[in-house]
């Protein structure tokens, strides 16, 4: 058996070993210490456009925060993607309130503004005002920010912006994660750099960031003894994984540069395969890292569906993944409610991410394009 390709594998530049190291040597394994500061500022620095940057153990500390921040609370509304991975929809139920789901739009398979502004109208037609919305840049690509934030404005509703998929995307040459209230970010394994698992809450002011230490570090008050007049969790980034991250910053810009190349392989590779689309930019006003390559399979054109691709690449021990479950079709949230119409159900049903490794080789690049090759040759 050949070694298996994966979906999206870690890649280490190798310098993160002397950050760790310097942990160590300087007794900082907490939650404080110079790699947390290191980090903060680098993302700081990358992101630009005012912004502070709070590092938390995972992306979905990081949306939970930003509802606390918001003042999300028991039998509040907040309007999300349906599109997307759970972790956007769960800390609204951490919150004890309600989350209400939104069809994507066809173009960048993100949360529809159309859809999202008869959404509003709607609920509050009912007596309900959502409390935030929860958008999501799905597989990398930027949503369409300019009629979202109009929106969001329009309603004066906050909007949180999720950015776990998208470090290094931009919309209209802004990097995604700066537009909402709050931006947030992910470094867990897969992501397109990782401190192993991580997160962070992107901050537009330096009141907000402190606000979310104090919050992840299970809000104690400043006192000689232990006092807490707030409820605080335990959200903090280690200064051990901020050492990985630190690392992983300093080849950030080459990993997104092996991404969109992957991209551009498995454009080269489908050109000439009637009824396969390569998920791509709409125009020049979006630019994705393509986290993960992605492709919708037209049965009909091609009388094949993703699932005979899922099945063929796993034969030869290569990963690949459909697109992500609706969140209105999962058992969990079955009652719900959802605006839309079956974008994301569409979707869901044609598509199939595709290995995106930033570190893939030249040989695995062919055992992927020989699985496609064969597969569309052979046809039903």
């Amino acid at each position: 058996m050949q070694d298996k390709i994966w979906l999206s594998p870690p890649h280490l530049s190798g310098n993160e070993l002397q950050f760790i190291e310097d942990a160590f040597q300087k007794n900082w394994v907490t939650s404080i210490g110079s790699n947390i500061d290191e980090f903060e500022l680098s993302l700081k620095n990358f992101l630009k456009n005012n912004t502070e940057v709070c590092t938390l153990n995972s992306a979905t500390s990081a949306i939970h925060l930003a509802l606390i921040m918001l003042g999300v609370s028991k039998g509040d509304e907040v309007l999300t993607s349906t599109f997307s991975f759970i972790a956007s929809a769960n800390p609204i139920v951490y919150c004890g309130a309600d989350p209400v789901f939104i069809d994507s739009e066809p173009d960048t398979w993100n949360m529809c503004p159309d859809v999202l502004e008869e959404a509003i109208k709607d609920r509050l037609s009912k007596g309900k005002k959502p409390k935030a919305i929860i958008l999501v840049h799905l597989y990398g690509m930027p949503a369409k920010m300019d009629e979202i934030l109009s929106i969001a404005s329009k309603y004066e509703i906050p909007l949180i912006e999720d950015a776990a998929e998208s470090l290094g995307s931009q919309y209209k040459g802004k990097p995604c994660g700066i537009f909402g209230q709050f931006g947030i970010l992910s470094f867990n394994g897969n992501k397109i750099i990782t401190t192993s698992g991580g997160g962070a809450l992107v901050c537009h002011s330096l009141e907000d960031k402190n606000k979310a230490i104090f919050l992840s570090t299970q809000a104690r008050d400043a006192a000689s003894h232990y006092q807490h007049s707030h409820i605080g969790y335990n959200y903090r980034m280690s200064n051990i994984v901020a050492g990985i991250g630190r690392g992983q910053m300093e080849v950030l810009d080459d990993r997104i540069e092996a991404r969109r190349k992957m991209h551009d392989f498995y454009v080269d590779l489908f050109e000439n395969i009637d009824g396969v689309d390569v998920f791509s930019e709409p125009n020049t006003d979006f630019f994705s890292n393509h986290w993960l390559s992605a492709v919708t399979i037209d049965e009909k054109k091609t009388g094949r569906t993703y699932e005979d691709l899922r099945l063929a690449f796993l034969e030869s021990n290569i990963e690949s993944r459909p697109l992500w479950k609706p969140m209105h079709m999962q058992p969990v949230f079955s009652n719900a409610p959802y605006y839309g119409k079956k974008i994301a159900e569409d979707l869901f049903k044609m598509g199939l991410c595709l290995p995106s490794g930033s570190n893939l080789s030249d040989e695995d690049k062919k055992r992927i394009a020989k699985v496609i090759n064969s597969f569309f040759q052979n046809k039903k």
